[in-house]
């Protein structure tokens, strides 16, 4: 489940893929550009999230 949200979001360009050929095989992940620029949205969305009270179920 992880790796196929890695690779959408690869694809999407949020993140790139970079892959070290050793032994053992290391893959890493990082942020593109783009995917930096989402930061300060995600944050935003973070901080409302925490502000709403829990609902009862």
């Amino acid at each position: 489940m992880l790796i196929q949200q890695l690779r959408q979001m690869e694809a999407d360009g949020i993140v790139r893929r970079i892959v070290h050929h050793q032994v053992p095989p290391k893959v890493e992940y990082c942020l593109t550009d783009w995917g930096q620029a989402l930061c300060p949205a995600l944050d935003a969305l973070l901080k409302w999230a925490a502000l709403r009270e829990p609902t009862e179920v």
